[in-house]
């Protein structure tokens, strides 16, 4: 086997990651072209990569090790390309070497600070604190696909509220975690435990769907700021925001959340045509 064939096989396997947890990304990939644009697939999957590292790791211990190893990786990878199949791929992109160190170090120094953090009292704080990762890694993808002028003011924030979305969905998984998914205020004002969390009941709905209507305000905000948008954040934004609407309005809103919001045939390829639509409007001036 030869080393690109080997190398197309690893970075395929962490493009595989990336949609499988976010598979309505494939008919986005109909219009963002692999062949043309690895570099943009290659970002969404090391972001992936990070955010597995950083939340999927139960043991921080063990997370702090692989986030030390990705700081160390981005560290070098300018001089000598990097080892990583996904540094390799990233790397080989002009775009990468014009951008500064501490534009790559900035999520990884990001997570690694977050690993310790217990529950946030408040959703306020819950937002705020979120917003240093994702913050970081919305501004490198924004640069990366507009340029360092472009402002990842709207990328970050819907950025951050995708990651609480994506936790909120998570509830009954993570109750024995430190960060819990819903605010310490939010807990105490519906009598909830960590085994009330794990337990369907009338007062989980409704902390529930009190988060998602803070969720949907906050989104509705996100929309006015500045900024454009990847395809990729694009769609993902987009499923998110309907499917908070959703799960607002349904009976019981965890079972709607975990179900999520199929989104295929006509309408998923619209969507992603008009993202796409929309990125080459910005790059072309």
């Amino acid at each position: 086997m030869s080393e690109e064939v080997a190398l197309h096989g690893a970075l395929q396997s962490y493009v595989d990651k990336w949609l499988a947890v976010q598979p309505q990304q494939r008919t986005a990939l109909v219009f963002v072209d692999p062949a043309k644009y690895p570099g943009h697939i290659a970002l969404a999957a090391w972001e992936q990569a990070l955010l597995s590292a950083a939340y999927g790791i139960r043991e921080p211990h063990v997370a702090a090790t692989k986030l030390h190893w990705w700081a160390e990786e981005l560290s070098g990878a300018a001089a000598s390309g990097g080892r990583h199949p996904l540094t390799r791929v990233l790397f080989d992109d002009e775009r990468a070497h014009a951008m500064p160190a501490e534009r790559w170090l900035a999520p990884v120094l990001a997570a690694m600070a977050q690993l310790e953090e217990g529950t946030a009292v408040d959703f306020t704080a819950q937002l705020n604190a979120a917003s240093a990762l994702h913050g970081a890694l919305a501004a490198l993808e924004t640069a990366w696909w507009y340029g360092e002028a472009a402002s990842p003011e709207r990328a970050a924030r819907l950025a951050t509220l995708n990651h609480l979305l994506f936790a909120l969905r998570r509830l009954q998984e993570d109750a024995e975690r430190d960060r819990l998914p819903l605010p310490m205020a939010r807990l105490a004002r519906f009598g909830l435990s960590r085994t009330g969390l794990r337990q369907h009941s009338e007062a989980r709905d409704q902390a529930i769907k009190a988060q998602l209507d803070d969720l949907r305000s906050a989104w509705s905000e996100a929309t006015r700021l500045d900024g454009p948008l990847s395809v990729f954040r694009a769609l993902e934004a987009g499923e998110g925001e309907r499917l908070v609407r959703r799960a607002a309005h349904a009976g019981e809103p965890l079972n709607a959340l975990q179900k999520g919001t199929p989104d295929r045939g006509f309408m998923a390829t619209m969507r992603a045509w008009r993202a796409a639509q929309r990125w080459q409007q910005q790059v072309s001036g």
